[in-house]
C-alpha cells in the first residue's frame, strides 16, 4: 500500500506529487480504487486541489506501469541509460558514423535486457506481461532512446500508455550512408573564423567522446547485468524443474494411497457387513437356545411330574 508522505515532519503538508508518483507504480488493476481512496483521504482533509490532482491520474496500461516501476525500481540503470539515448541521439545528429556503429551495436542488447527487468519486476508485483504489453515496452524503451520527448515523458515516472520511437530514426545503416553523403566543406574561411570554429568543433568532438564513453560503460554495465541475470534464470529454471519433479512424484505416492486407501475401506465395508450378519446369526442362535432350554425345562418339569406315584 502507499504511503501517504509529508515534505517536513510535524509540518502537517502532504507531498502529493509523490503520491501521484507512487501511484503510477501502483499495479492497474489496484490503481483506481487506490486513486479514489486517496483522493477520498485528501478531500476529507480538506486539500481540495491535491484531490483535484490525485483524482486527475489515470490508469496505466499493463506497458507502460511496467516501464514506470523500471524507472523508480532501477533509477541508477534508469539514468544510465536516458545517458545513452543522449549520446546516441546526438550521434545521429552530428553524422557520427563511428559512434552511431559502436552504439547502435549495443542498442538491441540493452533494450531486451531492460525489458526483461521490468517484465520480472512486473511479476514480482503479481502481473504477468502478455506478450503484447512486453512488445509494447519494447516499443517505450526504443522510444526512450530515439526521443527527447519520450525520453523526458519516461523520466517524468507517469506514462499512461506505451510510447512509440519515431518513424524517421535512422538505422546506424542508414546513418553512415548519410555522412558519406555530407556536401563539401565550403572555401576556407579566414584564419580568425576558422580558428574558432576548429575550437568550437574541438569542444563538441570532447563532449561526444564523453558521452560515448559514459554509453560504453553503460553498456558494459547492462551486459554484466544481463549475463548474472541469465545465471540467475538457469538456477531459477533448474530449481523450478527439481521442484515439479519431486511434485510429480509425491502426486504418483498420493495417487498409490489414495488407491490403497480406496481398498482397504472396500475391505473394512466388506468386513463391518460381514460382521453385522455375523452378529444376527449370533443373536439367532442365542434365542434359539433360550428357547431350547426352555422347552427342555417344560419337558423334565413334566417328567418328573408323572414319574410321581399315584395315590
Amino acid at each position: 500500500m502507499i504511503m501517504q508522505r509529508k515534505d517536513a515532519p510535524g509540518s502537517g503538508r502532504y507531498d502529493v506529487e509523490g503520491l501521484v508518483d507512487e501511484l503510477y507504480t501502483t499495479p492497474p488493476s489496484d490503481f483506481v480504487s487506490r486513486r479514489e481512496e486517496l483522493a477520498a483521504e485528501a478531500k476529507a482533509d480538506g486539500r481540495v486541489e491535491d484531490a483535484r490532482l490525485i483524482h486527475a491520474a489515470r490508469r496505466p496500461t499493463l506497458a507502460a506501469w511496467a516501464a514506470n516501476l523500471l524507472l523508480r525500481s532501477q533509477p541508477a540503470e534508469s539514468r544510465r541509460f536516458l545517458e545513452l539515448g543522449r549520446a546516441l541521439r546526438e550521434a545521429y545528429r552530428t553524422l557520427d558514423a563511428d559512434g552511431i556503429k559502436q552504439l547502435s551495436g549495443q542498442r538491441s542488447s540493452i533494450v531486451s535486457a531492460l525489458s526483461r527487468q521490468a517484465a520480472a519486476l512486473a511479476r514480482e508485483a503479481g502481473h504477468q506481461l502478455s506478450d503484447a504489453a512486453q512488445q509494447d515496452l519494447v516499443s517505450t524503451l526504443r522510444a526512450v532512446l530515439a526521443d527527447q520527448d519520450a525520453a523526458d515523458r519516461w523520466a517524468a515516472g507517469r506514462l499512461e500508455s506505451a510510447l512509440a520511437p519515431p518513424a524517421d530514426f535512422p538505422s546506424g545503416t542508414a546513418a553512415r550512408a548519410s555522412a558519406a553523403r555530407k556536401p563539401a566543406r565550403a572555401p576556407t574561411a579566414p584564419r580568425s573564423s576558422r580558428t574558432g570554429a576548429n575550437d568550437e568543433l574541438a569542444e563538441r568532438r570532447h563532449q561526444r567522446q564523453e558521452q560515448l564513453a559514459q554509453a560504453r560503460k553503460t553498456v558494459t554495465t547492462a551486459d554484466q547485468r544481463l549475463r548474472r541475470q541469465r545465471a540467475e534464470q538457469a538456477d531459477a529454471d533448474a530449481s523450478l524443474q527439481q521442484t515439479r519433479d519431486r511434485h510429480a512424484q509425491a502426486r504418483q505416492q498420493v495417487t498409490a494411497a489414495e488407491e490403497q486407501l480406496r481398498k482397504a475401506r472396500g475391505e473394512f465395508q466388506g468386513a463391518e457387513h460381514e460382521q453385522h450378519e455375523a452378529e444376527e446369526r449370533c443373536r439367532a442362535a442365542a434365542d434359539a437356545v433360550t428357547q431350547a432350554e426352555q422347552v427342555a425345562q417344560e419337558a423334565a418339569q413334566e417328567v418328573e411330574r408323572l414319574t410321581v406315584p399315584v395315590r
